[in-house]
């Protein structure tokens, strides 16, 4: 059994969680329950990001302590997670004590195996409050952050503890060179190496204006104890999760699983800190687009929502999964749409795949008395054995929507075998052998489809599974996607597997 560890970036304690917190949970979470499926020991740790600048900021317009704040805004996001059946085994926060201790010991172990990799600078320059980082020229477009239009950028004067990133480019430069695979898809590889190449400046590792995070382990020179940056506070928290109770994570993970925008700090600075410490370095990082709505990027502080309970409510939170990860895929950007996300509802799950779990279980209800007769091999099973390579393919190179898209293949394979096998007329000509095979070779194809929709449906997946006669307590293995049979199950046919919206009025 292979261990694996996957991780998403921590959101941020400052807000209510959004399209953009969900998208890249949900992407994860199908990755987490495709590796379960293939018999791995996953561990899948989510968490809140709740020190730093911004964090203080809204606690005092709000009129609350930080404390208060990120303990409201931490039971908002895991209430969500739950809705949407996201299946973390971690929650992790870094105000606990024990991600606390972690950071100093991390920060430590560099002074101890590089005493001169921090130093102390006196330092200058545009701070962007919301990306809770220093800007470039390159990054400020007339006057504010390309990323958070609608937030003035602060001028920033202060001597900090500074990480001597620049003495890690080589290493960096070899690092990407030697595993070309530690951060996909190539498009974000592409863009660290042309970082790369422009050269490394030095970080700052503290910050000495604000209390709200973890006290640097050392004081400066005149005495001063400084708080610890916040990106050298949330990186580490991959690192500091098994020191948690009853916590069962590996270090080296497997997988982080970012957003695009934060490949900076989780491709250079925390390789940079890792190596730094004599730690060992993540597997890979696999950072993910974004999703436009009207072609603009979901963004609280740039005013483009969308109620992400609404989006649940409207079909569901099993369908908004699918929706994402079919529609938006989990390498470029994508847009969202109440049309398209109809549209893909309806033809896809209401039309698609409700439809044939609906008239498939009820002719066999019809002809057979709900019972699974015994058939030979069909062109479906072919078809079926065709699908599940291609899932595997997609699945294992994290190409979720080529993934989805194998499986609903399958979906339109079943529907052509329905047509072309006519199975009502086979009853009617008493064609019994005939009969029982495209019966039998249906129920098969429902049982792959339970399998290989889990991963992205879990609800409905395993409401399908219980329709087909199976131990709701007991989960489908891959094996029954690779060897489907469940002759002899009693089915009964679905109601509203997927309910067809009431018609809009005129």
């Amino acid at each position: 059994m292979a261990r694996f560890f996957i991780t998403t970036a921590i959101d941020y304690a400052n807000g209510d969680p959004h399209m953009g917190h969900a998208f890249e949970k949900l992407g994860a979470d199908c990755i987490a329950r495709y590796r379960r499926l293939r018999g791995d020991d996953v561990w899948f740790l989510i968490g809140m990001d709740e020190h730093g600048q911004k964090v203080a900021q809204t606690a005092a317009e709000r009129g609350v302590s930080p404390k208060e704040l990120v303990d409201q805004v931490a039971g908002a996001f895991q209430a969500t997670w739950r809705e949407l059946g996201i299946s973390n085994d971690q929650f992790i926060r870094t105000t606990a004590p024990e991600h606390h201790a972690g950071v100093r010991e991390l920060i430590e172990k560099i002074f101890q195996r590089n005493p001169d990799d921090f130093y102390e600078r006196s330092y200058s320059g545009w701070y962007c409050v919301g990306c809770e980082s220093f800007k470039t020229e390159a990054e400020i477009v007339d006057g504010k952050c390309v990323l958070h239009p609608t937030r003035t950028l602060e001028w920033v004067e202060e001597r900090n503890w500074f990480f001597r990133l620049s003495r890690y480019q080589g290493f960096l430069q070899e690092l990407m060179e030697r595993q070309p695979d530690f951060i996909q898809p190539d498009t974000r590889r592409n863009e660290i190496l042309g970082l790369l190449r422009q050269g490394l400046e030095d970080v700052s590792a503290s910050r000495s204006r604000f209390s709200w995070g973890v006290p640097f382990p050392r004081p400066t020179s005149d005495g001063e104890t400084q708080t610890t940056y916040v990106w050298f506070d949330a990186l580490p928290n991959y690192w500091t999760a098994p020191r948690f109770p009853g916590s069962a994570a590996h270090w080296p993970a497997q997988l982080h699983v970012i957003g695009k925008d934060i490949t900076r700090f989780h491709c250079v600075i925390w390789p940079a800190m890792l190596h730094a410490a004599g730690e060992a370095l993540p597997e890979r990082v696999w950072a993910h687009g974004f999703i436009y709505y009207g072609g603009d990027r979901f963004s609280k502080s740039a005013g483009v929502r969308l109620d992400l309970r609404e989006a649940i409510a409207r079909h569901g939170p099993d369908a908004l999964r699918y929706f994402l990860l079919r529609e938006v895929g989990f390498a470029g950007d994508g847009n969202f749409t109440w049309e398209r996300f109809d549209e893909r509802y309806l033809a896809d799950l209401a039309d698609g795949l409700g439809n044939l779990a609906s008239r498939s279980l009820a002719m066999i209800e019809k002809y057979r008395g709900g019972v699974v007769p015994a058939g030979g091999g069909t062109t479906l099973d072919e078809a079926g054995g065709s699908a599940v390579a291609a899932y595997v393919r997609a699945m294992d190179a994290f190409d979720l929507k080529a993934g989805a898209e194998a499986a609903w293949s399958l979906v339109t394979s079943a529907n052509q075998f329905i047509v072309q096998t006519a199975p009502w007329t086979l009853a009617k000509q008493e064609r019994t052998v005939e009969l029982d095979a495209a019966l039998a070779a249906l129920a098969r194809c429902l049982v792959r489809l339970a399998v290989l929709t889990g991963p992205f449906m879990p609800g409905k997946a395993a409401e399908l599974w219980r329709h087909l006669g199976q131990d709701a307590a007991v989960a489908p293995t891959w094996g029954q996607a690779e060897r489907s049979n469940i002759t002899g199950a009693q089915v009964r046919k679905p109601e509203g597997l997927f309910p067809k919206p009431p018609p809009s009025n005129p």
